[in-house]
């Protein structure tokens, strides 16, 4: 089968115009399926099973569990609460056991059990304080879940094992008032967006650095844009020591070099509020949320250059691509 990706986005039901999940061949943009989904905002799939799992983002929060059958096309298996309100984010651990769910909403975090089969078994629920707003789990490489907080500065911790509990240090606060929405591990620093401060940072960690910084130290900041106005960022990803983040309101992608930040280039990204990318075969797929499309970028270098294809699909939020 050759590569696709899933496309995920809001529902009419959630304020958008998107169909659901849409399945699309890379290189042909050949539209290959759509499967129904309420609200289906960000996707995730399990590292070895057929499986893919989708946020519901609507005030009632929920986890859609898909087949992905040989073509691709998905089939439902089941749906769950997020245990959370608006959930925007989630994501798998590297064993396949874990699915860590970020409700933006009530900024509550969720991490559900998975089995052989791919469906979700217990959960462990953790709420916050107010204010809080959940926007991004990663599982770090350190066995660690590490969430962005928007509303409270903070990267919160979790330890994953046979049970999941808060990290005993704590969360890691961040510069006030930024935002923190989503960051990337690459090389011993951790790469954070503030969406909004306009800001991209990025943290060494040692044990050996003062508690009250969280084991984590700032060693560089930069605006995430050289445009004027304002800037509100969405997604970042390191990839072959490039960082590359995605601008709303200038609509642009910037490109640094980490792990100091050098700017590289900032190009227009073809459409309109780039909610999220994706890097594959050779090329960027951008989500603009606003102009109902996904934008195909190509890298020359790693660097991307400006748009040669557009494939029309309503308020897309995710491009999920897979080999």
């Amino acid at each position: 089968m050759a590569e696709v990706a899933y496309i995920g986005g809001y529902t009419p039901d959630t304020d958008g115009s998107g169909p659901g999940i849409t399945l699309v061949e890379l290189g042909s943009l050949a539209r290959l399926g759509e499967t129904a989904a309420s609200g289906p905002s960000f996707l995730a799939v399990h590292p070895t099973l057929p499986v893919l799992y989708a946020v519901g983002e609507s005030e009632r929060g929920t986890i859609g569990v898909f087949a992905r059958a040989g073509d691709g096309t998905l089939s439902p298996l089941a749906q769950r609460p997020s245990e959370g309100s608006a959930p925007c984010h989630l994501a798998v651990d590297p064993t396949g056991t874990r699915l860590a769910v970020a409700n933006y909403g009530d900024g509550t975090v969720s991490v559900h059990g998975i089995d052989e089969s791919g469906l979700l078994t217990e959960a462990w629920i953790f709420p916050y304080r107010e204010g809080a707003h959940a926007h991004q789990a990663v599982f770090g490489p350190d066995g660690v879940l590490y969430v962005s907080d928007l509303g409270c500065d903070e990267v919160r911790r979790y330890l994953v094992g046979d049970e999941v509990v808060p990290h005993p240090a704590g969360p890691v606060r961040l510069a006030s008032g930024m935002g923190p929405r989503h960051m990337a591990w690459s090389d011993g620093h951790w790469y954070v967006v503030g969406e909004l401060d306009g800001t991209v940072r990025v943290y060494e960690v040692s044990d050996s650095f003062d508690s009250s910084e969280g084991g984590w130290r700032e060693i560089a900041v930069v605006p995430a844009s050289g445009s004027e106005g304002r800037n509100q960022p969405s997604h970042l990803e390191v990839s072959g020591g490039l960082v590359y983040v995605a601008n709303r309101g200038p609509d642009t992608i910037s490109v640094f070099a980490g792990p100091e930040l050098e700017p590289v280039t900032e190009v227009p990204c073809g459409g309109v509020w780039p909610r999220h990318f994706a890097v594959a075969d050779g090329h960027m797929y951008v989500a603009n949320q606003r102009s109902d499309e996904v934008t195909v970028l190509p890298l020359k270098g790693g660097v991307p250059r400006p748009a040669e294809e557009v494939f029309a699909v309503g308020t897309p939020s995710c491009v999920l691509p897979l080999p």
